[in-house]
């Protein structure tokens, strides 16, 4: 197979009340005019910039399918706006499927048709979007994303409970006090990410890149998720995407590993609800399976999107 050397650049999006011009980065690995259906694959967070994702690379160089990545406005190299921080009506839902929709146009993937990946806060974006039906998705996959974050919430609560007692009351102190910038509650909450974040050790590069954004700009994090992944105060707090879901109308495939931090509690709305839907879940795998599980990882979702080699891989794994 011959590979292509990755594409790089900007989308201009119109944001109303941004108060200046913004800009969507992308990379491109593949050929998006020939072959396979593009891959579109966005990034979780929200504001975790696409870096983390990069191993779905493999599923260009393995079977062919063109992978497209771009960073959500807001992080990485597209137009930050620190100013809007805390401007709960600036960040919406809405605004990242305008900006998904503005991407899908500017590729002229409508008549060609394109599959959609989501990460984590990327997936609800993804269940979200595709309960629009929007021209053009051809497959859907949900990993590791919650169909509602108060269920999310819930399932880490039961995990909290199984941490050692004193990096739990630490965790317990932090959200009864909101003191959540305590070094206590900080190395509290690295404990519960070694093991429901993701079971490599040392993390990959890829997942303290994904952490270093976050850090680095906190503004539509904590705008719309909150101060860990452990206490939800922004506008997704409330947030759920299952009562939309049968309006997907699209095959789907869920994902999430074991000990994911979105246990099945919150994976399972999305199983019941979406009407044509595989899940799967993998068993040693916490919330980034992509990078815990690569290889087992890419031939089920090469299998999914249609290469018959992934297929014949995963029925020998099987």
């Amino acid at each position: 197979m011959t590979l292509i050397k990755p594409s790089e650049g900007t989308i201009p999006f119109d944001v109303p009340h941004a108060g200046k011009k913004c800009e969507t980065w992308y990379k491109v690995v593949g050929n998006l005019r020939s072959g396979p259906i593009p891959l579109i694959t966005a990034h979780g967070g929200p504001g975790a910039a696409h870096e983390y994702l990069l191993p779905f690379r493999d599923l260009h160089s393995k079977y062919g399918i063109p992978v497209i990545f771009y960073d959500q406005v807001g992080c990485g190299r597209s137009t930050r706006l620190r100013e809007k921080s805390g401007d709960e009506d600036f960040w919406t839902v809405q605004l990242f499927i305008d900006e998904l929709e503005n991407l899908v146009d500017f590729f002229g993937l409508r008549r060609r048709g394109f599959d959609f990946l989501g990460q984590s806060w990327g997936g609800m974006l993804g269940g979200a979007y595709a309960a629009q039906q929007p021209a053009g998705l051809r497959r859907l996959i949900l990993a590791d994303a919650p169909s509602s974050v108060p269920l999310m919430l819930e399932g880490e609560l039961a995990l909290v409970k199984k941490l050692p007692d004193k990096t739990r009351e630490a965790i317990e102190e932090g959200e009864r006090t909101g003191n959540y910038e305590s070094e206590e509650y900080k190395e509290a909450c690295l404990v519960f990410y070694h093991k429901h974040l993701c079971r490599l050790d040392p993390w990959p590069e890829e997942v303290n890149n994904a952490l270093g954004h976050l850090a680095e700009d906190p503004t539509v994090y904590q705008t719309m998720y909150g101060p860990s992944e452990l206490s939800s105060t922004g506008n997704l707090k409330e947030w759920e995407g299952w009562s939309q879901a049968h309006k997907i109308n699209v095959p789907t495939l869920l994902i999430n590993g074991r000990y994911d931090e979105v246990q099945d509690i919150a994976v399972a709305p999305w199983f019941m609800n979406i009407p044509r839907v595989k899940w799967i879940q993998l068993e040693k795998s916490s919330h980034m399976g992509h990078l815990e599980e690569r290889s087992r990882y890419m031939q089920f979702v090469g299998a999914f999107l249609g290469s018959k080699k992934a297929e014949l891989e995963v029925d020998h794994a099987i």
